[in-house]
């Protein structure tokens, strides 16, 4: 009996450990191939059928080709768009944070009338498709001028301010109301209690929503696409890479556009590992209670 629940228990393991396997290979190779063509020049990627590493079609040795990063960066435009698409990013986020993180201390510990139909009017914002806002917010932001890059900040925050509330909103509901009873008997008024004292308890979730709106707004490309079809200079950088021609003309930049998605990507993956631990605790808060 104890040699067959043993290998059962073994079976049971190396079951689960072939299918975390499994799942590891299926997210990270896609990011891998990407890593792979961007080293390809067009002949390696024209090679059949197409090798796992950058290999010299007459050689077969491998070689891998560089040319790829040093051409996206002498393109102007990809530089812009980077440009554009940390300083969109970067402000959808702070004012999504900033807006959101009242809202949430008001929904989370505040009493008022209307506060469930509120939360629910919030839920509801985040499942209208953008297409269905586009034209109308595009005829709203033609009408009052607005700056491009004050646009795309402003027309972020219709997903990203929602969804920032919404997550916010559970935290500060799980922080002990003696607290805020604590700071009120000490005489401190509601901002100096949401900012001195709750606020600072919430930094893992924090972490955890901005870095996630940081990524929507980084990748968005709807918007983009159609707030800067007047514009160019103010493209972000998934608009940029979509109009990405090349060094050559008449050249399917294949390669180029891999390596820019590399470059685009490697933000979002540094900004994980700095904030790996901030994003696990934003995560498990609240999973247990005392």
């Amino acid at each position: 009996m104890k040699q067959a629940k043993g290998f059962k228990n073994v079976a049971l393991k190396t079951g689960f450990y072939f299918i975390l396997l499994i799942i590891f290979i299926y997210l990270l190779f896609p990011f891998y191939w990407a890593i792979n063509s961007s080293l390809k020049s067009e002949a390696q990627l024209q090679m059949t059928p197409a090798t796992m590493v950058p290999k010299n079609p007459v050689t077969d040795s491998i070689d891998p080709y560089f040319t790829n990063y040093k051409v996206i960066f002498q393109n102007q435009q990809f530089v812009r768009g980077l440009i554009n698409s940390t300083i969109v990013a970067t402000s959808t986020t702070v004012l999504a944070l900033a807006a959101g993180s009242f809202a949430a201390f008001a929904l989370g510990k505040l009493r008022f009338r209307g506060k469930k139909p509120t939360l629910y009017m919030i839920l509801a914002m985040t499942m209208f498709p953008q297409v269905t806002v586009l034209a109308g917010l595009y005829a709203v932001i033609t009408t009052l001028q607005l700056p491009t890059l004050l646009s795309m900040i402003l027309s972020y925050m219709i997903f990203t301010l929602p969804f920032t509330t919404w997550v916010l909103t559970a935290f500060f509901k799980d922080l002990p109301l003696a607290l805020l009873e604590s700071a009120q008997v000490d005489g401190a008024t509601p901002f100096q209690t949401f900012y001195k004292i709750l606020l600072p308890l919430t930094a893992p979730a924090m972490v955890t929503t901005g870095l996630l709106a940081f990524i929507a707004a980084w990748n968005e490309y709807l918007f983009a696409l159609t707030f800067t079809s007047i514009n160019p200079g103010a493209r972000t950088v998934p608009v940029a890479i979509a109009y990405f021609t090349g060094a050559v003309a008449r050249q399917e930049p294949f390669g180029e556009i891999m390596a820019a998605a590399v470059v685009v990507t490697v933000p979002i993956v540094v900004l994980v590992l700095i904030f790996q631990k901030r994003i696990v605790a934003g995560l498990t808060a609240g999973a247990v209670k005392g």
